[in-house]
């Protein structure tokens, strides 16, 4: 059986000094590249407006992830609120962009830690924080109290890449799988689309250390469930404003052709990229043309291992609504090998 890595850590000790070491970030803080230098322990707010405890939206069993991570049982999911970016068509903008209404969702690190015990106990395969950039320190110290308790299940790390290399750093060994969303190869693009001016730049240095902790190799388990690993998630979107093209160039020549890609065909228009003209480059699903541009890109570089979702059907069903805190997708699974 294989062991998620924080238990060689908690056994060592080493996974309480993280968590120490991920919380004194926080008193200036310098949990993501903003850099915004507020006292987040003091519960001082700044750009995420996320404060000391933790907004959790909910934690459900999902069903929605890549096969290898959603398996029979569910993905072991726990969605943050607030985030570090302002995506203007962000699918979870419910959650990630109304810190006036999430803050009722506001929890103490003792809580999130028995979620995700009953989410092991539900038999969910891995526990998987979505969005957790601004959350790290409380994430780490979460998975130190349940794994204290025996929490066994792998960690997944899935994150908008706009991480501090520092934080990721401390948090090696910790998460066993990361699962980045490479978004664009233009700065400009992300700071239209996502309101930070350097996001190539910052997510690119993300992921060569996630690539340094985890090189190209998938480890899946006996039942055939991911274990650990880098997998990068690209969202292929309308008009080429994500440059898919160029991020996996990138990616082929500056870590490696065998990295897992998943590619994502789920885009539809949404907040505010459904209502304002300022972004009418998003303003309508990706084409069937401009999908098979993307998976002939794929080809062209390289990339033979990961997983990518049916146009047909993906942006019919990725639609949540955290109204429903315990069930904010539909069960599909429509990810192909």
């Amino acid at each position: 059986m294989n062991e998620p890595g924080f238990v060689g850590l908690l056994e060592s000790g080493e996974l309480e000094d993280r968590v120490e070491r991920l919380y004194a970030l926080l008193a200036s803080c310098t949990v993501c590249p903003r850099d915004c230098g507020n006292d987040r322990l003091a519960n001082v707010l700044a750009s995420c407006a996320s404060g000391l405890d933790p907004v959790v939206s909910s934690y459900t069993a999902h069903f929605g992830e890549e096969p290898a991570l959603s398996g029979t049982r569910g993905a072991g999911n726990v969605f943050f609120g607030n985030c570090n970016l302002r995506c203007v068509y962000c699918q979870n903008w419910q959650i990630s962009q109304d810190w006036k209404g999430q803050r009722q969702n506001e929890i103490p690190v003792e809580r999130l830690a028995g979620m995700l015990l009953e989410l092991q106990a539900r038999g969910c395969h891995n526990i998987g924080f979505v969005s957790p950039t601004h959350y790290a320190p409380q994430m780490a110290k979460a998975v130190l109290l349940a794994a204290r308790q025996g929490l066994r299940l792998p960690i997944v790390y899935n994150t908008n890449a706009y991480d501090s290399v520092e934080v990721l750093r401390l948090l090696d060994g910790i998460v066993d799988v990361y699962l980045p969303d490479f978004k664009y190869a233009d700065a400009g693009a992300g700071s239209l689309y996502s309101k930070v001016p350097d996001y190539p730049e910052r997510s690119r240095e993300a992921l060569v250390e996630m690539y340094r902790q985890k090189g190209s190799a998938l480890v899946f388990g006996e039942d055939g469930l991911l274990k650990s690993g880098l997998l990068v998630r690209m969202l292929v979107l309308p008009n080429g404003v994500g440059g898919i093209a160029e991020s996996l160039s990138w990616i082929a020549e500056t870590l490696s052709p065998r990295v897992a890609i998943s590619l994502m065909a789920q885009y539809y228009p949404i907040h505010r990229a459904a209502s304002s003209d300022r972004y009418s480059a998003l303003s309508r699903s990706i084409t069937a043309g401009e999908w098979e541009e993307a998976l002939a890109a794929l080809e062209a570089h390289g990339f033979e291992n990961g997983f990518h979702q049916e146009l047909e059907t993906a942006n019919r069903y990725y639609r949540p609504d955290f109204t429903d805190r315990e069930t904010p997708f539909r069960d599909i699974r429509d990810f192909g090998a």
